[in-house]
């Protein structure tokens, strides 16, 4: 291997690190074998130690694929609306989780029927249209013969996203936020407040 291609031994941390729990940290080996190399323009780390089955280009394929597994995540927190859970106690918070996941993998599993019908990849589809698809069906009801579900199938499928490689967006917002304060009581107390002193003085 090249200098731009090596294995990298890494130490056992001697203080457990806090979001690690002990019996995890106990379980760690003391010392970790792991590739660098240098491709794209970029360093990756991997497990991945043999560069005869693993070479730099497939490496370099896995990296990008990254993407959607962004992607994914977006869908579940800005499409699907997980950004903000409404539960407060714990067990019912992570059942909200187990929720947003199941409706996830319910679109998708939509669209991949889609995809088999259309005879395309099910990443072409469009994750948002199939949802707003599914919300319309679920609004509208299903015929006695199951056609609407055909047809949602059909539907889903006839909306492409666009092959955009090597894309970059910024991670910054183009629209400006209210200059509004936070909202550090409860609702109720807030427009009791507001009934007694009006709203505050906007500030400049």
């Amino acid at each position: 291997m090249g200098s731009e291609d090596h294995l990298v031994e890494l130490k056992k941390p001697k203080q457990r690190p806090y979001w690690m729990s002990q019996t995890y940290y106990d379980d760690a080996p003391e010392t970790l074998t792991v590739r660098e190399l240098k491709t794209g323009g970029k360093i990756l780390v991997t497990t991945l130690s043999c560069p005869q089955q693993v070479p730099k280009a497939a490496l370099k394929s896995l990296y990008k694929g990254r993407w959607h597994v962004e992607l994914d995540l977006r869908n579940l927190k800005t499409t699907l609306g997980l950004e903000t859970l409404s539960c407060k106690i714990p067990g019912m918070a992570v059942k909200e989780l187990w929720i947003y996941l199941l409706a996830h993998n319910l679109i998708r599993m939509i669209m991949a029927q889609s995809a088999r019908l259309a005879d395309c990849l099910p990443r072409e589809l469009s994750f948002k249209h199939s949802l707003q698809l599914c919300l319309a069906l679920r609004q509208y009801g299903v015929g006695e013969y199951g056609d609407e579900l055909l047809s949602l199938l059909k539907l889903s499928a006839c909306k492409r996203v666009g092959n955009r490689p090597d894309r970059i967006e910024p991670r910054a917002l183009k629209r400006r936020p209210k200059p509004y304060p936070m909202l550090m009581q409860t609702r109720r107390s807030a427009r009791a407040e507001v009934r007694r002193n009006g709203h505050p003085k906007k500030v400049k």
